[in-house]
């Protein structure tokens, strides 16, 4: 039977999903219009996928730094293209206590403008580069509509700035580091994605071209999951960023931007979870074992913790004066992938009984097998499966579209991804978005077009696209 605090999810996604995020405790609407409060689930879960996520990029040898949360409003204006793309979701400071401030400062949306212009300060010659720089951190846009996770007023990411000699090391940075993200959502948090170029419409404000990684939701919606942009000389000409190459001559660097955010915990909920609440993949589960006592069963308990804690296997005991049924549905909730049932019973029978959550299965083993190799055995396969099971998911709802009846019948039925030939004109994007509301999400650069003509004028087409509704 499934929570009662939560709406079922084929009946109301929406409502399924902040039903989710509240009965789990992740997170909470706050006084703060447009701004949520990440409550303690919300906050171990993010640190663990930061903690994770950075190790990764201190592997490629990525250094973090901290830049300002404030940024003049001349230094933003210096690459029109930014200041173009983010001027309407600005939030912008006017004034310090009384006084009003001689510059407005903007609160940073992105951090392009800071990073170039620090790094016009310390690059000088060939030696200095690359500069491989990640921060981690919060922002502000001013979105209209807002939803935990997914879009807010202030959300948490990281963004990777880095500047280099050549197009080529900066190119191939740009790509490194979407494999990084492609490694990260595939093996840690289970979500099968796609990869691809944004479209000249689509691409970042002030990039030459933009990566992204774009997963599917269980309800046919997109999302973006991750992107990496190569900018060129484009901030480096506008800040000034030049060195001393070795002819000894003066060029302008080159440099990239990527990042991610914490939408990733929006598409954990959103591809994984389901009517009891969270499932998480144990890689990323902050808690990876939850032991539930039934009756006076303390000396096995305690036996447990000892091995669990020698093994380095996160763990909590569940001790409250609750049900065994209030605390089943609890761990469930909160998406813990194994839980252990110690009951005195079954212990004098000499068992116990697992749980694991993706799969909802009991599984009652001797109290003597050897339980880190069990539960290992177990986390390895509930990560494989809840990938495996999403890959499926995805696809088995990716179409194909040849003409514009396509899409709107593929939309009005059954929503996902949509791969179709594309002619390259941004008139057909504006069209297919107005008709239909899908949105291109991005070429697929390693595959040709499966159709000679474009689905939406029948021009001839130059690119393969997956197309599809975002959030």
């Amino acid at each position: 039977m499934a929570n009662k605090a939560i709406t079922s999810r084929d009946v109301d996604f929406a409502k399924w999903y902040t039903d989710v995020v509240e009965a789990s405790r992740l997170a909470k609407y706050s006084s703060v219009k447009g701004c949520v409060i990440l409550e303690p689930n919300g906050c171990e879960l993010w640190d663990n996928i930061q903690f994770n996520l950075d190790k990764l990029f201190k592997e490629t040898g990525h250094k973090n730094v901290k830049m300002p949360m404030f940024i003049p409003e001349s230094l933003l204006e210096k690459e029109g293209e930014l200041v173009k793309g983010f001027a309407p979701e600005v939030a912008w400071v006017t004034h310090g206590g009384s006084k009003k401030l001689e510059e407005r400062l903007c609160v940073r949306p992105t951090s392009e403008t800071l990073f170039s212009d620090y790094y016009s300060s310390v690059v000088r010659s060939y030696k200095d580069l690359p500069l491989l720089y990640n921060q981690w951190c919060s922002v502000v846009r001013w979105e209209k509509e807002t939803r935990p996770f997914l879009r807010s007023r202030e959300f948490f990411w990281q963004e990777g700035h880095t500047v280099h000699a050549t197009s080529e090391d900066a190119e191939n940075e740009t790509r490194r580091m979407l494999e990084v993200y492609k490694k990260f959502f595939n093996e840690y948090l289970a979500i099968p994605v796609i990869s691809g170029r944004k479209t000249e419409k689509e691409k970042f404000a002030g990039a030459v071209y933009t990566l992204t990684l774009e997963a599917l939701m269980y309800n046919g919606v997109c999302l973006q999951s991750a992107t990496s942009h190569y900018f060129g000389q484009k901030f480096s000409k506008a800040y000034d960023i030049k060195f001393l190459d070795k002819d000894n001559s003066y060029q302008y660097a080159y440099q990239t931007s990527w990042g991610t955010s914490n939408r990733m915990i929006g598409a954990l909920i959103m591809v994984h979870g389901d009517d009891f609440g969270l499932v998480l993949p144990p890689k990323i589960a902050p808690t990876k074992v939850v032991i539930i006592p039934i009756g006076e069963v303390s000396e096995e308990v305690n036996r447990l913790k000892n091995i669990l804690s020698n093994a380095s296997i996160s763990f909590i005991v569940d001790e409250s004066d609750k049900t065994p049924g209030f605390k089943f549905a609890s761990s469930e909730v909160n998406g813990i992938p194994i839980r252990i049932v110690v009951g005195k019973k079954d212990l004098d029978n000499g068992n116990i009984t697992i749980f694991r959550r993706d799969t909802r299965e009991n599984i009652v083993v001797s109290k003597d097998i050897d339980i880190v190799s069990k539960l290992n055995e177990i986390m390895e396969d509930i990560q494989s499966n809840l990938f495996l099971k999403a890959k499926k998911r995805m696809e088995s709802m990716t179409f194909e579209a040849k003409c514009l009846s396509d899409f709107e019948s593929i939309v009005n039925n059954q929503p996902g991804f949509i791969k179709a030939s594309w002619c390259g004109s941004e008139e057909c994007e504006v069209k297919l978005k107005n008709l239909t509301g899908i949105k291109s999400r991005c070429i697929l650069e390693s595959e040709k077009p499966n159709d000679t003509k474009c689905a939406i004028c029948g021009s001839d087409a130059k690119h393969l696209v997956v197309w599809g509704i975002q959030y």
